[in-house]
């Protein structure tokens, strides 16, 4: 009789340890894809701070474009760029009076927007605060390739509306017409349109990419 109930009991202790094992199977399989879960929303937070920052320093950046183009600031489109960049650029006007044609806290809100730029990207990657003659040197080459590809898009945008509705009047139009002119004149008194074809836009691009290629990564 003891013997019996031992080996009836046998079959109970291997299914609990059966049991047992595939719980700790189950909650393997079920705790995999926690990291790479986490580490998407990590990633998708980085994405989104990095935009916002890039997004604040063309926004600053525009302001001063237009302006050093001389752009009707009466236009929808300029007076939107001037409300968003009020709150940095009014209370540095109180401080920094204008040189000459150059608005100088527009000048430095740019600068400061791209020192914020680059040190959050830093902070959101987990490297800290970068060391001064870093800062400084990203700071700039962030500077240059913020308007390097707006200039960009700009002229690109600008020969397609010119492609598609020559002669209409918008008021996208005519603040590309004021920020993209200035940089287009050059190469049109180099290189002559051809059959009626303005191809100083294209060579513009050629140039602009160039020049990012060469900025460093």
């Amino acid at each position: 009789m003891p013997q019996r109930s031992a080996a009836a009991s046998s079959p109970c202790s291997s299914e609990r340890r059966g049991d047992r094992a595939a719980s700790r199977a189950r909650s393997r399989s079920t705790a995999g894809p926690q990291a790479p879960c986490g580490q998407a929303g990590v990633n998708a937070i980085i994405y989104i701070v990095d935009t916002l920052a890039s997004l604040a320093l063309f926004v600053a950046l525009l302001r001063l474009l237009l302006q050093w183009a001389r752009a009707d600031f009466r236009n929808p489109i300029s007076q939107a760029v001037v409300r968003l960049t009020n709150p940095l650029v009014m209370p540095l006007r109180r401080i920094l009076p204008p040189v000459g044609r150059v608005d100088t806290a527009s000048v430095v809100t740019v600068v400061i927007v791209a020192f914020a730029d680059v040190a959050i990207v830093f902070a959101v990657h987990g490297f800290g605060m970068p060391p001064a003659v870093i800062w400084v040197r990203e700071a700039a080459i962030e500077i240059l390739r913020t308007a390097l590809w707006t200039y960009f898009y700009a002229i690109l945008l600008y020969a397609v509306l010119s492609f598609i509705a020559p002669g209409d009047y918008s008021p996208v139009q005519a603040l590309l017409t004021s920020l993209c002119e200035p940089v287009l004149r050059p190469f049109r008194r180099l290189i002559k349109p051809i059959g009626g074809l303005d191809l100083s836009p294209l060579w513009a691009c050629i140039v602009i990419q160039a020049l990012l290629i060469l900025l460093p990564a």
